[in-house]
């Protein structure tokens, strides 16, 4: 990486920072948590980067990871209804000059916290370029002490936007999805985007926390997913996906295990199951193969809000 590129990704980094922040103050929280997540996931993604990839030193890239995970703190507050022990705005724009100089920081970080640990998380597509097929690979993988795995994935949950005179709003109740290994899954977790034809996000994706237990055949989540636009608003052809994701030892990533996803047509309230099908998730919905002959599927619950 050369200076003057080195420059401009400093750029970049800190008008998101600043951006993240001025939507913070202005009370735009769905925003402000949007570019809090993108520019945690950049700075990690360089903090974990290797040396020779790398013009940051070591330590720098600790001092990035350090802010990744206030970022991640700030973005839980803005989602908690808890007063207590958040990670307030105010201690947040404290780290911006410390990004904006972090070629020449060299004190003490203000705030005890911890480098996320690292953890690679596969991008749609790349799962092909494995050798191994899951079932093969992790035939035991559900045992063993827990202590030896990373922290769990945080939950990025957004709260309902406020409601508009005529509009739709849509909740959708996670509450399990069928699987013949569900078992032998680690820290499970379901990705939720909502995108055109084209995959391009209309907005902002939400992560569930991890999995509240697994039984049978079942990974039970038993979680609400606001839709952050209205229904009304969405483009012609859009849909809901729905990434299971999950954590392979062996391999020290998080990959996509199976997807699902619903259709306009499909928004109705009340119960519904929908297929799964095999990954890599196909955003543009043209060579769909399905997981499992079984009779295996993802049971969600949608509630209607409509003024």
């Amino acid at each position: 990486m050369s200076e003057a590129a080195r420059s401009l990704l400093l750029q970049r980094w800190g008008a998101s920072f600043r951006k993240g922040t001025d939507f913070d103050s202005w009370g735009q929280l769905v925003e402000a948590i949007d570019e809090y997540q993108i520019l945690a996931r950049h700075l990690q993604k360089e903090a974990q980067s290797q040396p020779n990839n790398s013009e940051f030193t070591e330590d720098q890239k600790k001092t990035l990871a350090k802010i990744a995970t206030c970022l991640e703190l700030r973005s839980a507050a803005l989602q908690s209804t808890q007063s207590q022990e958040e990670f307030k705005l105010e201690d947040l724009k404290k780290l911006e000059p410390i990004l904006k100089n972090i070629l020449t920081y060299n004190k003490e970080f203000p705030f005890d916290v911890q480098p996320v640990p690292p953890r690679k998380i596969l991008a749609p597509g790349e799962e092909e370029d494995l050798e191994f097929e899951e079932d093969e690979e992790e035939g035991g993988a559900g045992a063993g002490s827990p202590d030896t795995f990373p922290a769990r994935v945080p939950g990025t949950l957004l709260p309902r936007l406020p409601s508009e005179p005529g509009m739709t709003l849509l909740t959708i109740k996670i509450e399990k999805i069928g699987l013949k290994d569900a078992g032998q899954c680690i820290d499970p977790y379901i990705t939720v985007s909502v995108k055109d034809l084209n995959g391009i996000d209309l907005t902002p994706v939400q992560d569930t926390p991890v999995a509240s237990r697994k039984e049978d055949t079942y990974v039970h989540f038993n979680v609400d997913i606001e839709i952050q636009k209205h229904i009304e608003k969405l483009t012609k052809g859009a849909a809901i996906f729905f990434e299971f994701k999950h954590y392979k030892p062996k391999k020290r990533f998080t990959s996509t295990k199976c997807f699902a996803f619903m259709e306009m047509d499909e928004i109705k309230p009340g119960p519904m199951v929908i297929e799964l099908y095999k990954k890599p998730t196909d955003f543009k919905r043209k060579k769909l193969q399905l997981l499992t002959k079984k009779p295996l599927y993802l049971h969600l619950h949608q509630t209607l809000h409509k003024e």
